[in-house]
């Protein structure tokens, strides 16, 4: 018993050490909320992550040793994100992109350091340990492990809440074939009877079983969400560029005790201190890679990124935005960003709009892109 909470603290105090805020140990068992999940998946919530539903993903999320069957033990740990600069993050820039996103792509850095931690471990126990790394890529339902281990509760708006950190942490698990002494699981909901976040969401996406519906979820809309963004819901969207933090910014454990990270991984990058929509509408298909590469920004592609700018110089009725709309309406390979165009500049008054409108009319060959220049000449 004392090797085990002797190798126990030692596992913690490492991993505190290679940067993580919190840390908690948790079993194997399979998951209590897995039929909550499963009515998620069932009603459509998941949008078009088929990936979620794949009889693989459901046989592996029911059961954690169904991944590492070896497994006795599994360590969650947390990371602050909230950069020391997250003006990019504020209702007052003119572009918003969640803050999680400002730096380095937290999968690459959180699991390059457990992987320092498993030879660090490795090096005490003189053996191999067997082991799987996750960071919200895998099939956990990591959430639940993260409350099963001591870190929080499941909030209302679906992040973990840490009653002395708040939500603004990134996850991350590691399954080990090795027994370490469990934590004791957090029992307290302090959401109470607040619900600040689900009254702050443009969309209403968040639902009253601790779930949201992806399909109206801003973060899934601008990064998942690969064709056009449904007419009605890019109103909504604002000026989120990439992803959605509001659910996060109106909550009152954030807006008490959620405070920056000096870690350098999440600060900020160059490009992204202080962002203009036409940053992002100049993107490029031969260099758009280029200031964001390592970025978690790289997941929508060139086509996700300028189709959400567009949207947010449509909600804008940015004027200054009107030569550049124009020319990626005549001009641009990709359907989905002309059709994207042609609704801002709808959106925007004025005779230069629609004169670019009229104009794309005549040579436009694409049913859709059609469809929402004739609907954008009607409004």
């Amino acid at each position: 018993m004392e090797e085990l909470i002797e190798l126990t603290r030692f596992v913690k105090e490492e991993a505190h050490r290679l940067g993580f805020t919190l840390v908690g140990i948790t079993t194997p068992d399979p998951p209590s909320h897995f039929d909550v999940y499963q009515l998620w998946l069932e009603r459509g919530n998941h949008g078009s992550m088929n990936y979620l539903s794949s009889g693989r993903a459901l046989h592996r999320r029911a059961d954690p040793r169904t991944i590492l069957p070896e497994c006795q033990s599994i360590l969650v740990c947390g990371t602050m994100y909230l950069p020391m600069d997250s003006s990019a993050s504020t209702p007052t820039s003119p572009v918003q992109i969640s803050s999680y996103a400002l730096g380095e792509d937290y999968h690459t850095v959180l699991k390059e350091r457990l992987e320092s931690l498993i030879h660090i471990i490795e090096n005490r126990l003189n053996k191999p340990v067997k082991h799987r790394i996750y960071t919200d890529t895998g099939p956990l339902l990591e959430r639940e492990l993260a409350q099963r281990a001591g870190l929080g509760w499941i909030g209302k708006n679906t992040c973990l809440i840490h009653p002395q950190l708040g939500s603004y942490l990134l996850l991350a698990e590691v399954l080990l074939n090795i027994p370490l002494q469990p934590d004791p699981y957090f029992p307290f909901d302090r959401c109470g009877t607040c619900t600040r976040c689900i009254d702050a969401c443009p969309t209403g996406c968040i639902l009253p079983d601790r779930t949201l519906d992806a399909r109206r979820c801003i973060s899934y809309l601008t990064i998942e969400e690969k064709q056009s963004i449904d007419y009605d819901l890019r109103g909504a969207i604002g000026n989120w560029l990439f992803g959605c933090d509001i659910c996060q910014q109106v909550c009152p454990w954030n807006q008490r005790f959620a405070k920056p990270t000096e870690d350098p991984a999440f600060q900020p990058r160059p490009f992204l201190k202080r962002p203009a929509v036409a940053d992002f509408l100049l993107l490029k298909p031969e260099t758009w890679r280029k200031p964001l590469r390592g970025s978690p920004l790289e997941r929508p592609r060139r086509k996700g990124l300028v189709r959400n700018a567009i949207i947010v110089a449509g909600n804008a009725r940015d004027r200054s935005a009107i030569l550049i709309l124009a020319e990626l309406l005549q001009s641009d390979p990709e359907p989905i960003i002309r059709a994207h165009a042609a609704w801002a500049l709808g959106q925007i008054p004025g005779r230069e709009a629609q004169s670019s409108l009229q104009a794309a009319a005549d040579d436009e060959t694409d049913p859709i892109v059609q469809g929402e220049i004739n609907r954008a000449l009607i409004t």
